[in-house]
């Protein structure tokens, strides 16, 4: 059972660190938002770079929420699995 969840927790770590070693810039941001930020980059302006960086995190957000949430229920829960049967004996 071990095995099989650390095989299936290494293919996740792999897969998550080879998406974001091998991943080139990307641009997240609406069009109109994309323009405002190219003429001010135009400019001399540095606000382009941290209103994508800004979107960026915004993106990550939910998914770092997710796994801590499911990382303490996860805890909880192999927790309660090893007290059952010490309450049993």
């Amino acid at each position: 059972m071990k095995s099989r969840i650390a095989k299936w927790l290494s293919i996740v770590v792999l897969s998550i660190g080879l998406s974001v070693t091998a991943v080139p810039e990307v641009q997240a941001q609406c069009p109109m938002c994309r323009m405002s930020a190219e003429s001010n980059l135009k400019n001399g302006g540095t606000e382009g770079k941290g209103l994508n960086n800004g979107i960026l995190y915004m993106l990550a957000t939910p998914y770092m929420l997710i796994g801590v949430i499911g990382f303490i229920w996860w805890r909880n829960r192999r927790r309660d699995d090893e007290a059952e049967p010490e309450a049993e004996v």
